[in-house]
């Protein structure tokens, strides 16, 4: 049987400086980017990655909605670095008619 380390990665989520996208850092030291696995929905995001003997996992929830199908992702030395805009007030609202 194979012992395997479960961490949860060290994770920063910031807006950048228009406050128009929210940018993710995620910190996975000797992880290959085949090893990493990224899913983000309006109101979160979860993280996995293996190397050998260890595993990085976690979800997050983040504070006001985003586009996910909108996000961009970059993965370098160690850094997995994701931008994904916030969504535009009533972006997805929807028309109700009044009877």
């Amino acid at each position: 049987m194979v012992d395997i380390l479960r961490l949860s990665p060290i994770i920063s989520a910031y807006p950048d400086d228009e406050f128009e996208n929210l940018e993710i850092g995620v910190i996975l030291p000797e992880v290959e980017k085949k090893n990493i696995t990224f899913k983000i929905t309006e109101g979160g995001f979860y993280v996995k990655a293996t190397k050998e003997g260890v595993e990085y996992a976690d979800s997050y929830a983040v504070c006001c909605p985003v586009s996910p199908e909108k996000a961009v992702a970059n993965y370098s030395n160690g850094v997995l670095k994701v931008k994904v805009p916030y969504q535009q007030p009533f972006e997805k609202a929807v028309d109700v008619k009044i009877e």
